[in-house]
């Protein structure tokens, strides 16, 4: 049986707990982070990291592309594109052993929905020029698979939370805020529903899109008075959004209300969420400490 390779372009939250969910399944797991000092901690655990800065390409970062089995992105593109189509798209082609690609994108995709449902047959109606971005990747890395002959999965990720990355952390640190905008929603997803997701899709090796959120969109000042309840600390004072001090791109989240639909991940992966909705996932976080998160 051919050897099984997972590369994943952008070692950050997400990609780094697929790493380590992954490692099992694959005779090696690799991937890419922005420097070397992150390439050694990473390297320590037993993922194959190697130094990549979307300027250009070692011949270790090609090697290891064409090597792959399963190659996983999850750079954000830029005003100038997918920096791995830009600078890979001939190694990716050159993959013999290729089976699958899966993309990393966000729910920010659909755009406003005034508080309305969409699922994974929605058609994107992006807002903001990050999410025109990311419409174009998506549409590159599924031409990409169409003309290497391999399927492609899109996971589009809602607001992601995790150890070290949750309201626990901001409410014991001071820095929670409840804002509160009548009507507003968002989804959320903890990093290790994530990983378990795109591992999935890379062992099925599925194709299409796959909305990778959790079971019930919320307010979000509702996360933030649920998790100093947990801590035993009291709630922030509620802030107006109308007329909170807030930064351009913290108010154009914002700007999109919808309530996104995962049907998917159940009825075509098989995957159960082992924290379908905030209350599961942060008490969790407590409850083992992992709130705090750690370094790597």
């Amino acid at each position: 049986m051919t050897e099984k390779h997972l590369f994943i372009f952008g070692l950050g939250f997400s990609g780094q707990a697929l790493a380590q969910r992954a490692k099992g399944d694959y005779a090696t797991v690799g991937g890419t982070v922005r420097t070397e000092e992150k390439a050694a901690r990473l390297r320590a655990k037993g993922i194959d990291a190697l130094v990549f800065d979307g300027e250009s390409a070692s011949d270790a970062v090609v090697a290891a592309t064409r090597r792959a089995t399963h190659i996983v992105q999850s750079i954000a593109p830029g005003s100038a594109g997918d920096p791995v189509i830009t600078l890979l798209r001939g190694a990716i082609l050159g993959a013999e052993a290729l089976e699958w690609l899966g993309y990393l994108s966000t729910v920010g995709v659909y755009g406003d929905h005034g508080g309305g449902w969409v699922d994974e047959a929605t058609e994107p109606n992006p807002l903001s020029s990050r999410s025109v971005e990311r419409v174009r990747a998506e549409m590159e890395w599924r031409i990409l698979g169409e003309e290497r002959g391999v399927p492609v999965a899109l996971f589009r990720l809602s607001g992601i939370y995790g150890p070290g990355r949750n309201a626990l952390a901001q409410v014991m640190e001071g820095t929670a805020r409840r804002l509160v905008k009548p009507g507003q929603v968002f989804n959320r997803i903890h990093v290790a529903d994530i990983a378990t997701a795109v591992a999935a899709g890379a062992a099925q090796k599925a194709s299409g899109v796959f909305n990778v959120t959790d079971d019930e969109p919320g307010p979000p000042q509702d996360v933030v008075a649920f998790a100093a309840g947990l801590a035993g600390q009291p709630a922030p004072p509620e802030i107006d959004f109308a007329t909170a001090e807030l930064s351009p791109m913290a108010r154009s989240f914002y700007g999109e209300n919808k309530r996104v639909g995962n049907r998917r991940l159940a009825a075509d992966l098989g995957v159960k969420l082992a924290f379908p909705t905030y209350r599961e996932g942060i008490a969790a976080l407590w409850n083992d400490g992992s709130w705090r998160g750690s370094a790597g």
